[in-house]
């Protein structure tokens, strides 16, 4: 979906409490306006029905705001699948150290185990906790993220990721994305969170909360952050494995602005 802007944006600041406005800096000012009142004027009228005389229990729909954050965390933190969203789609999201959980993302997507799934953290500098960054030059994590970017790491010996994610891979997606939910119940979580598209697979990817609603009964929760302004081709993934070389694996929502951070910090396209 194309969103367009004209004259002069007047939006509740109040609103922008659940955005981080920082790093991947070649995004314009506009851009991000645009982000956000489609955000704060897209809460559906279901998700406001939903949470009617609702107790715990399965698709239980809340706001995407601080004042469930702690929920949030109890559920990951239990083992369960909640539905989030992020910067560029909407994201089913388990503790990346429950395989348990782990197994129940890919149950609910109908999602073939060999197809790997990326991690969310809450703060770049968390980044070399789960995966290689020693080869990175000062500043290049930073520039791109947060942002609609997923960066393919290796994992390394020391990652504390459980080897049951993923298995017989050696590296791992890693997103930080520019939405303080998720962000925020990362933090608190104290780890990984896996993350992944929430839809079934091989289906459109979701930018509301109504896009997915057959699968809610799947998830402890759904927190709605409203309409997400994005084209459905999710983040960029990006290959970073190797010394001052990239590989683009899906150019996303934002291939242009990664290809030129990367080249401002010298780095070349690996040959295929």
């Amino acid at each position: 979906m194309n969103i367009s802007a004209q004259g002069v944006l007047l939006l509740d600041t109040s609103f922008f409490s659940n955005f981080s406005f920082r790093g991947f800096r070649r995004l314009s000012v506009v851009r991000r306006l645009q982000q956000c009142q489609g955000l704060r004027r897209g809460f559906s009228k279901s998700m406001a029905c939903s949470m009617k005389n609702c107790d715990m229990g399965s698709g239980v729909v809340h706001l995407a705001t601080d004042a469930y954050a702690g929920e949030a965390v109890e559920a990951l933190k239990a083992g369960k699948v909640i539905a989030v969203p992020t910067d560029t789609l909407y994201g089913f999201a388990c503790d990346a150290c429950s395989l348990e959980a782990v197994n129940r993302i890919y149950e609910i997507k109908g999602r073939r185990h060999t197809s790997p799934l990326a991690i969310c953290v809450g703060d770049v500098s968390d980044i070399n906790r789960f995966a290689v960054t020693d080869h990175l030059p000062h500043g290049l994590l930073d520039s791109l993220l947060p942002g609609p970017v997923t960066v393919v790491l290796k994992r390394g010996e020391s990652s504390v990721l459980q080897r049951s994610l993923n298995p017989g891979l050696d590296s791992i997606g890693v997103r930080v994305p520019d939405c303080n939910f998720i962000r925020t119940i990362a933090r608190a979580s104290e780890t990984a969170l896996a993350l992944t598209s929430a839809n079934l697979s091989g289906q459109p990817s979701s930018l509301s909360t109504k896009d997915f609603e057959n699968l809610w009964e799947h998830c402890a929760f759904v927190y709605d952050g409203g309409l997400i302004p994005s084209s459905r081709t999710g983040s960029t993934v990006v290959d970073l494995t190797a010394p001052h070389k990239y590989r683009i694996l899906r150019p996303g929502s934002a291939k242009e602005e990664t290809v030129a951070i990367l080249e401002k910090h010298s780095f070349v396209e690996a040959a295929t």
